[in-house]
């Protein structure tokens, strides 16, 4: 389909541009920006004034819960999430029953999600047979089917020896190794941060030393072996300057953070509220303030959703035996925009770790809207506000802290492929 879309603020974080302009779109790319090609004629035409269009986000981690817990979430709702959030590519974690270990399961995901004409899948394999952390997976072969790198899961392998092996082998192809730094005996039974709250409230915590003791290994490990590692959801002050350090070596590894821990902490907790209960856990205003510096200077590479829909049975129950996770996916962009506002950030620079600063990481072509760049677009309200409803969440997780609450920024159309996926009624 040929496209136009006119009169909205073009905004390509890659490139820095930032103009009023019209955006041509051909065989599912971006034709020209401003002036239309010789000959081009659109199909439709789409008038963005007072709308943002900007590339299409990329979100380094949402789960969708297939296959195994589908009384969780579909791909079908999930993916539904993911275009009224204007996200277009999205990486899924191997954590499914039974988990991406094997080529079948993954090229049946793909097959699924193509079939749905949503999001750009981008799943990452599981790094040992069954998440176990004993048997390192056949990831060429992982690879073939259409996974981008390799994944511990939610901590990192237990047997260290394995994680080596893992890495040289990953590094052998080129693979990164996708790990959370969360070490799994200093974690133990942890559900908020090891700090005052906790314990005025008598829940177990998960001391920082969790995580800068995971990442001290996996630094190691890097340089023993070269391999390109990826850290999942930062969550500390420590871990991020650890991180900066690491990155000042030299050394190939990124980073991400949870949108959600740019702005909570552990006494927003309150009294019990278990939408509150995630993992890494909310830490203290200290972490939350060096995370946002992190973000914003580069130590830290994206921001992610970490999209997590959980059901009603495992959400509502006491905070210490509710399970992690909220969904995310539709909140993604108004949270993004609202840590810029509140930190000075200009949109652009905070596009860019929502766009064209996590498709790298993916190593795929996304994330920048530039004449031949995949036509995934995003075309927003900025100062649009809206309260964020229980019953208008296209997720099937239902569970956030931000729900009642009232956000700025709103996607109105998703463009996948150069195709109208996602409308909002006005």
């Amino acid at each position: 389909m040929r496209l136009s879309i006119l009169n909205g603020r073009v905004i390509d974080p890659a490139s820095g541009l930032d103009t009023q302009a019209a955006v041509h779109v051909a065989a599912g790319r971006i034709a020209a920006i401003g002036q239309a090609p010789g000959g081009f004629v659109a199909q439709r035409t789409l008038d963005a004034k007072g709308l943002v269009v900007a590339p299409g986000l990329v979100d380094l981690a949402a789960r969708l819960r297939e296959p195994g817990f589908e009384y969780k979430a579909t791909l079908e709702s999930e993916m539904q999430a993911a275009l009224a959030g204007g996200v277009t590519s999205l990486s899924c974690p191997p954590d499914t029953d039974p988990p991406l270990d094997e080529p079948g399961l993954v090229e049946m995901l793909k097959h699924r999600a193509r079939g749905l004409d949503g999001a750009q899948l981008y799943p990452l394999g599981a790094l040992t047979v069954g998440l176990h952390g004993e048997v390192i997976t056949e990831m060429a072969e992982l690879a073939e089917a259409g996974c981008v790198g390799f994944s511990a899961g939610r901590e990192i392998a237990v047997d260290t020896l394995t994680l080596l092996r893992a890495m040289q082998y990953a590094n052998t192809f080129g693979f990164t190794v996708w790990l959370r730094p969360q070490d799994p005996q200093l974690a133990r039974e942890g559900v908020a941060h090891a700090g005052a709250v906790a314990a005025r409230l008598g829940l177990p915590g998960v001391p920082v030393v969790a995580e800068t003791v995971a990442l001290h290994t996996v630094f190691e490990l890097v340089r023993a072996t070269g391999c390109r590692a990826h850290l999942c959801r930062l969550s500390s002050a420590a871990g991020v300057e650890l991180m900066r350090r690491a990155k000042a070596e030299g050394l190939p590894v990124t980073c991400d953070v949870s949108v959600h821990h740019l702005h909570l902490i552990d006494v927003d907790i309150g009294w019990f509220d278990s939408h509150y209960r995630v993992d890494p856990p909310f830490r203290g205003d200290r972490d939350r303030d060096a995370i946002r510096a992190g973000v914003a200077d580069g130590t830290v590479d994206a921001i992610c959703s970490d999209h997590t829909p959980v059901d009603d049975d495992a959400k509502l129950l006491p905070f210490s035996e509710a399970e992690p996770g909220v969904s995310a996916l539709e909140l993604l962009l108004p949270l993004t925009l609202k840590w810029a506002a509140e930190a000075g950030i200009a949109m652009p620079a905070a596009l860019a770790k929502i766009t064209c600063a996590a498709a790298p990481i993916l190593g795929v072509d996304a994330g920048r809207l530039q004449p031949g760049a995949p036509a995934d677009l995003c075309l927003f309200d900025p100062g649009e506000h809206w309260v964020v409803d229980r019953e208008r969440l296209r997720s099937q997780g239902k569970h956030t802290p931000y729900l009642g609450r009232e956000l700025s920024g709103r996607v109105r159309t998703t463009v996948v492929g150069g195709r109208v996926v996602f409308s909002r009624p006005s």
